[in-house]
């Protein structure tokens, strides 16, 4: 299977009712864990093998940057995809990327994109022109400040050796007079107690998990500097065409919860996070209202002068339209969500399942 994989020859299906997904993350990171080996798991039981999937982890199968292609050419009818790893072939995509800089709120961002990408053509056709359908995305947790001194102000950021991954972050930073570093996020743990770095942003879930940052730094600074999205589910179309209208609807059921355990156990974890780096000792710190209004200057600058810039550095048609339906797709979600439990992820799920996959053809869509 592997050497076939790698020719593109692999066929979509492991045995006549197994398929193949592959996710690159670790079995147990939350994007792999929730939507990937819990949803192989329920959706198995719940069709009686009808409907399995075997989940191929840590680009065992065919690494993060090739993923798109992998599902394309049928190595895989199901897999993650972070429009990151292909700008050149996901620009529509990446300027959604650039734009959640601004967000504020992980789980509004996820249904927002979630929505726009099985709504919006532009978005649709990039998928399509890429040999995927997409069904579904993440946000990460809100990024804030880590860092080994006190960043309460905007003053206190001047000077400082500030790791960035790029894009909009970077400006930010510079913004404030910082200096922006790019280095790999596994070298942000020896950069901080080595002094080479100052701050590193990032979404909390890095303090206690994987990257352990609370063991070296000092304070987090909650100022809510965006989300990263991605598609949490991207399917091969011969796989979806072959499946009969009762086993879409049953799949998307099925991914509604995995898309909403995600962003539930995402937020979870920032508490834990935040909460332990507390007990370690770590000062948790509110921004002061300089920094605040700091940042809101520079996002309201940065999404007026997104469309032109998406043309000149994406080579994108003007993407006013998809900003601004973006953006009230995010605050109407905001405004569902706070209608329910949002740390009930059966409760999550009915929303999704109601108010985006239940408003599909299931008898059109991806044909």
């Amino acid at each position: 299977m592997t050497a076939a994989a790698l020719t593109g020859l692999a066929p979509v299906a492991a045995t006549a009712d197994t398929y193949i997904a592959t996710n690159w993350l670790a079995p147990v990171h939350i994007l792999n864990e929730q939507p990937y080996q819990r949803f192989a798991e329920d959706i198995a039981a719940d069709t009686d093998g009808d409907i399995a999937f075997e989940v191929y982890s840590s680009e065992s199968l065919v690494p993060a940057a090739s993923t798109m292609q992998g599902i394309r050419d049928g190595v895989a009818v199901l897999g993650v995809v972070y429009p990151g790893y292909s700008p050149s072939e996901l620009p529509v995509n990446n300027v959604l990327n650039d734009l959640v800089f601004t967000s504020d709120d992980a789980m509004a961002a996820a249904l927002a994109y979630t929505e726009v990408g099985l709504t919006n053509e532009s978005v649709r056709q990039e998928w399509r022109d890429n040999g995927g359908i997409f069904v579904g995305g993440y946000a990460t947790p809100v990024y804030n400040f880590v860092c080994m001194g006190a960043v309460r102000s905007a003053a206190d950021a001047q000077g400082l050796k500030i790791r960035t991954a790029g894009g909009a972050q970077t400006d930010w930073v510079e913004s404030l007079g910082g200096v922006p570093v790019s280095v790999p996020i596994g070298d942000v743990y020896s950069g901080l107690s080595r002094g080479s770095l100052d701050c590193t942003l990032t979404d909390p879930t890095n303090l206690d998990k994987g990257n352990k940052f609370w063991e070296v730094a000092q304070t987090v600074t909650t100022l809510p500097m965006g989300v990263v999205i991605g598609a949490t589910y991207v399917l091969n179309p011969a796989f979806w065409q072959g499946l009969s209208e009762e086993q879409r609807g049953t799949l998307l059921d099925h991914m509604a919860l995995g898309i909403a355990r995600t962003q539930v156990t995402y937020a979870a974890d920032v508490e834990a996070a935040l909460e332990g780096s507390r007990e370690r000792g770590l000062e948790i710190i509110e921004p002061e209202a300089d920094l605040v209004s700091a940042l809101d200057t520079f996002q309201t600058d940065f999404v007026e002068g997104l469309p032109q810039a998406s043309v000149d550095t994406r080579g994108v048609a003007d993407p006013s339209e998809l900003i601004d339906a973006f953006l009230a797709a995010q605050d109407a979600w905001k405004e569902k969500l706070a209608g329910i439990d949002r740390t009930d992820p059966e409760a999550v799920a009915e929303l999704i399942r109601s108010d985006i996959f239940g408003q599909l053809d299931l008898a059109t869509f991806g044909m």
